[in-house]
């Protein structure tokens, strides 16, 4: 049976494309529905599409074995945007006022206005994180009501090359791929992971991929910083191949014997040895180990030195939280530990919300976290909706040559006659009820275009939901300070 109901979701990596289609439950549980993954590492490095054409054969092969699974057709996608060039730029807004008045949200908003109007050079600013507003000497989260003469807004912008999101774009359309949504994948990633406790306490949550590493701080529940290194568990596997063996054989030896911390068993009266599958070569796993560690060592000194840039480097009160494939190196947390100083640290493997799918699918190891991240963010049906095919014109029946007349060898059968006109009656039943269906579908697709353009345009500005949800937050915030205070 078909499956007419569902979400869909594609996230692009440097090392896989990997699509999911799934249904969530009244329990806030998802259901996964279909899964698919591909290779690509020949055509995305860094997290950025570079091969627009092997890219948009790979997305069609995807939704092709999606479409497959559920038996029925999808009409859009939610994907996410990330890669090399993602950051985040802080950026002051502020309006001198003649005489003190009472701050309007119509201000607010203009001075949010002005913030995403200013020109970067060759980026997009793809979304905004408002951070506070300062109203003479006080920092607010809603400033709207106080009175003041001179008003400064607060905003981290996320930006990225304009290129990320034009070749993204321009894949999906050559693969003809509707997109219901483009979300920024460090975002959907921190969503699906962190607690609300983790993100008002302060934490930073850093995700070890492939060719990349995501280093995203959180503190009252804001969004602070958000960075993308070039350096992920593929820098190590690279490394290891100057012991002169293939990716594939290095990549294996990693996961197998990988410590970035190891050391020899002093008991031990033999140098621990690895065997190569290619050419039954044996290398120590103290050679092997030596390259891991030096790499890993560099991969978390930036990562801490791009934490302490932020800022926020003594304010994470929730600790470190790992994910991402990468991040299983054994050990891994224990160097970063060392360098940091930081004694709270914590392996995300599955996202907070329960995933169900079958175990070949579904690995508990932090890699899917930003696919089903993106899959919990999608609130749309991405199922096609069905359109009866054209019932096609019966074809001319020629009339008969009056001149000859060919007796009718049924003419005395009443049974079979009988069973002629009801087998013509149905038919141009069938045919009515196929054209009717198809003028109800094409209706129905009008009448949902129109709610949807109506919806948007009765829809308040991004600017002002993304300054609600900043007061919501803010204001619990401080209401649980004060209840602190009086306690």
């Amino acid at each position: 049976m078909a499956t007419t109901e569902f979400i869909a979701a594609i996230e692009l990596g440097s090392s896989k494309i990997t699509g999911v289609a799934g249904r969530k439950n009244s329990d806030g549980s998802m259901q996964v529905l279909a899964y698919a993954q591909e290779d690509s590492s020949t055509f995305i490095r860094k997290g950025v599409i570079f091969n627009l054409d092997k890219t948009a054969q790979s997305l069609t092969s995807i939704i092709n074995r999606l479409e497959g699974e559920l038996k029925n057709s999808i009409a859009k996608v939610y994907v996410g945007i990330g890669g090399q060039s993602l950051r985040t730029v802080r950026n002051v807004g502020s309006r001198d006022l003649e005489e003190e008045a009472i701050i309007s949200e119509e201000l607010v908003s203009a001075i949010g206005d002005e913030n995403i109007a200013i020109p970067v050079v060759d980026m997009d600013i793809l979304d905004v994180a408002p951070q506070e507003y300062k109203v003479g000497n006080n920092l607010q989260a809603n400033p709207v009501g106080l009175v003041g003469s001179h008003i400064e807004g607060r905003f981290l912008n996320i930006v990225a090359r304009a290129s990320v999101r034009k070749n993204l774009e321009h894949c999906f359309q050559q693969a003809k791929i509707d997109i219901a949504d483009q979300l920024i994948t460090p975002l959907v990633t921190a969503n699906a992971v962190l607690t609300e406790s983790e993100r008002r306490s302060g934490c930073a949550l850093i995700d070890f991929g492939a060719d990349t590493t995501t280093i995203s701080v959180y503190k009252n529940n804001i969004l602070r910083f958000l960075t993308v290194l070039p350096l992920g568990g593929n820098s190590i596997t690279r490394d290891i191949t100057t012991l002169q063996m293939e990716e594939e054989e290095a990549e294996r030896l990693k996961k197998a014997y990988g410590d970035t911390l190891y050391e020899e068993d002093p008991e031990q009266e033999k140098e621990a040895t690895c065997k190569l599958e290619d050419d039954n070569r044996i290398i120590k796993v103290a050679d092997l180990n030596n390259i891991i560690e030096a790499r890993a060592e560099e991969i978390v000194t930036n990562v801490w030195n791009q934490i302490q840039l932020s800022g926020y480097e003594d304010k994470l009160l929730a600790g470190l939280i790992l994910t991402g494939g990468a991040a299983n190196l054994k050990n891994l947390d224990e160097t970063l530990r060392k360098r940091s100083k930081i004694e709270k640290i914590r392996m995300a493997k599955l996202p907070r919300n329960t995933v169900h799918a079958p175990s070949n699918i579904l690995r508990k190891d932090g890699s899917q976290n930003a696919l089903f991240g993106l899959l919990f963010e999608g609130n749309q049906n991405c199922c096609l909706t069905e359109t009866a095919p054209q019932v096609a014109p019966a074809p001319p029946v020629a009339k008969p040559n009056p001149e000859v007349h060919t007796p009718d060898i049924f003419e005395n059968d009443h049974d079979l006659k009988e069973q002629e006109r009801l087998a013509r009656i149905k038919k141009e039943e069938e045919a009515r009820k196929a054209k009717l269906a198809a003028e109800e579908a094409e209706r129905i697709r009008k009448q949902e275009k129109e709610d949807r353009k109506r919806k948007k345009e009765a829809e308040p500005s991004w600017f002002k939901l993304r300054v609600k949800k900043t007061i919501e937050e803010m204001t619990n915030i401080f209401s649980e300070d004060d209840n602190d205070k009086m306690s």
